[in-house]
């Protein structure tokens, strides 16, 4: 089989994604691509590299009787795959190796890369994170990390594990065990990881709760896990993007930085970063001209009289809350939520020049800190563009810590 054309790469990845096709192999593809240039890295991901981009020519020449391993080994040594420009590229001269768990829209990922770090693997579940994800970094992550299929495509060593991992199953886990241990708990895949791999850095993020929960029992068990059963150095700090990131956005979140001792043993000199002073408000976030009338309350709407009457002499932000609003005279955004644009009643509301509308999309990414002159929002669904916003990590914080990292593991 001659290679006369180049196959576009973006566009077989996301009709087999969106298709609900993709499988690990077309993962791994993925994966191959992106670190075909990081000796060591690729070869995790060689062989379903080569059995899925088989079945790509078979596909297209479904004739062809010669496509074989071989032919589709050489088809990728001599790039079939045209290269796509993404936003978010790897670099090609990394400083450390990192992993992205549970890796939504890549806030995670966005922050390593940018103190020098190469993902050398990613896993996400939701089908359109993955394609936010897809768009912005030629990559489609693994899916569900609880499987053991999942897992093995992990590669052997890497530097720092990251996770902003989702906390829901401790609730369950509490009322059954009341957290005598983390099995059961996505948590309890970390740990398995970490076993495992050992990374020197573990990075993990969490809603500011999960200290309070279960009266402190569920955020015992985690420390307890890390320093006793895998014997890493815990630092755990709760921050606000308002106060560490210059985004005026209140959210506070936990995160938790662990070293392995043995591997980094200059770890006492970590430190969180320092507050800065907020200097911007949630004006420097807003698009400027009319936005979509899908955004705006009209008139007739059953609650604009009450949110009229609120707003009338103001220009600021505030959270719509079941039937009212509720002031936010710091000039700083509500929290983000995950079930923004379910119901209509947790995205924040503002006043401009036409009318009294929501946030859009594009302003929630921006106060979650990406960079929006680069950052591709996929063509969705509004209500699924907002819960990738909610569920995400204000990546500029997440960078501020990544450098106190690197400081200390360099």
């Amino acid at each position: 089989m001659g290679f006369t054309e180049k196959i576009s790469f973006n566009t077989v990845l996301e009709n087999k994604l969106m298709n609900s096709t993709a499988d690990e192999s077309i993962a791994a593809l993925s994966h191959f691509i992106q670190t075909v240039k990081h000796n060591g890295i690729s070869k995790s991901y060689k062989n379903d590299a080569i059995k899925i981009t088989k079945q790509i020519l078979q596909d297209i020449d479904p004739d062809d009787e010669s496509i074989s391993d071989i032919v589709a080994e050489e088809a990728l040594q001599y790039g079939i795959f045209e290269e796509t420009t993404i936003p978010f590229p790897a670099t090609t001269s990394p400083k450390f190796k990192f992993i992205d768990l549970f890796a939504g829209i890549g806030g995670f990922r966005l922050a390593m890369q940018n103190v020098g770090g190469v993902c050398t693997y990613s896993s996400e579940w939701n089908i359109n994170s993955k394609k936010t994800y897809l768009e912005n970094f030629g990559e489609i992550p693994f899916g569900d990390i609880t499987q053991e299929r999942i897992k093995r495509y992990i590669p052997k060593q890497f530097d720092v594990l990251c996770a902003g991992f989702p906390c829901q199953a401790f609730s369950i886990a509490g009322y059954q065990k009341g957290f005598s241990d983390t099995r059961g708990t996505l948590f309890f895949d970390i740990q398995q990881i970490v076993e495992k791999h050992r990374p020197k850095v573990i990075f993990l993020e969490n809603v500011k709760n999960l200290v309070s929960h279960d009266k402190g029992r569920t955020f015992k068990t985690i420390l307890d896990v890390l320093e006793n059963k895998l014997k890493y150095k815990v630092f755990y700090k709760v921050l606000n993007s308002m106060d560490y990131a210059n985004i005026p956005q209140n959210r506070e979140r936990i995160f938790i930085v662990a070293f392995d001792p043995i591997q980094v043993p200059n770890y006492k000199e970590f430190r969180f970063p320092m507050k800065i002073k907020l200097t911007k408000t949630i004006h420097d976030f807003i698009e400027k001209g009319k936005q979509d009338e899908k955004y705006y309350y009209g008139k007739t709407h059953k609650y604009f009289p009450e949110l009229d009457k609120v707003m009338k002499s103001k220009d600021t932000v505030y959270q719509w809350r079941r039937i009212y609003v509720r002031e936010n005279k710091s000039q700083v955004c509500p929290t983000l939520t995950a079930n923004m644009g379910t119901g209509g009643h947790n995205v924040p509301l503002i006043r401009d020049n036409y009318g009294i509308r929501k946030l859009t999309p594009k302003e929630c990414f921006a106060f979650q800190g990406y960079p929006m002159d680069k950052f591709i929002l996929p063509k969705m669904a509004d209500s699924k563009l907002y819960m990738q916003a909610g569920n995400s990590v204000t990546t500029t914080l997440v960078e501020r810590i990544s450098k106190e990292i690197i400081n200390v593991l360099l």
